[in-house]
């Protein structure tokens, strides 16, 4: 009777997974097809196009998507830094040092958990193009590096929590060796948060590759656009669509997320497991 039960759950596991895949199948399959084909309901293509990558690589004019992921890089490692910076020399403040209204301002911060961007999106918008920020990268360096934009409370939190966990004996040490606070959390602490580091390093990045609607409202010259906003040059072509060739290059856009993805899915868990504990 149990291994019965056990074989109609595994069976209905597969077909729920079955069709939770099916749309990721059915663009990889479309990838290689022709426009002609892509109203067809196989799955996959009766001749396999390669060309369409090769194609769709150098489809925009004066541009290749080589230029749009150098853009995308460089804006999501300055990005990177300053979030991994300002987060955690904030969140050293909250875990380690005593200041007046301390815990109201960690309050504070924490409803900004709950604040929907939408609410600050036009005020952000009027405040960067007044200071000549539109169509820069500034609108994404600058936030993060105030421990604010995509992320940043989330990762102050998850911080905190790994910090706290930390021996005050350490910093006790250090003093007693004449170390100021900037010395505790420069050589003592930040190198002991590695493991929260490397999650939210992997969280930024993700949440910064996938940041199309920021990327669309801030960047306006087609020589500053992401890999994302170039999937749109597709889409504005004045000419027949290409399909195979936009769904190439899009497949082609989620690489360095899949193979971050399976390179580091143990500090997604070891690195909030352990700030909860910890915390």
């Amino acid at each position: 009777m149990n291994k019965s039960r056990t074989i109609r759950t595994h069976l209905l596991l597969a077909l729920f997974c079955l069709v939770m895949i099916y749309p990721m199948l059915w663009w990889f399959g479309a990838a290689f097809k022709s426009n002609a084909e892509m109203s067809s309901p196989a799955l996959f293509p009766s001749v396999w196009l390669w060309s369409n990558f090769s194609q769709g690589w150098v489809a925009i004019p004066k541009f290749t998507f080589t230029h749009f992921y150098l853009n995308t890089f460089e804006l999501i490692a300055g990005v990177l830094v300053t979030s991994i910076l300002s987060c955690s020399l904030v969140a050293f403040g909250f875990a380690r040092l005593d200041f007046p209204l301390k815990n109201f301002w960690f309050a504070i911060l924490m409803v900004t958990l709950m604040l929907p961007s939408q609410v600050t999106l036009v005020p952000q918008y009027i405040m960067f193009n007044t200071w000549g920020w539109v169509n820069t990268y500034l609108p994404f360096y600058v936030p993060h590096a105030l421990a604010g934009g995509i992320g940043g409370p989330f990762f102050i939190f998850l911080l905190v929590q790994f910090i706290r966990g930390l021996p005050r004996e350490l910093d006790e040490s250090a003093k007693m060796d004449g170390c100021s606070w900037f010395g505790i959390y420069w050589r003592i602490i930040l190198p002991l948060t590695k493991p929260a580091l490397v999650t939210v390093a992997i969280y930024c990045f993700l949440w910064n590759w996938d940041d199309f609607f920021g990327h669309l409202l801030y960047i306006n010259s087609v020589s500053k656009y992401t890999v994302g906003l170039a999937l749109k040059l597709f889409v504005d072509s004045q000419s027949a669509l290409p399909w195979g060739q936009l769904l190439a290059m899009s497949l082609v856009s989620i690489i360095p997320s899949l193979i971050l993805f399976f390179m580091a899915q143990r500090h997604f868990v070891d690195g909030i497991a352990s700030g909860a504990v910890k915390g």
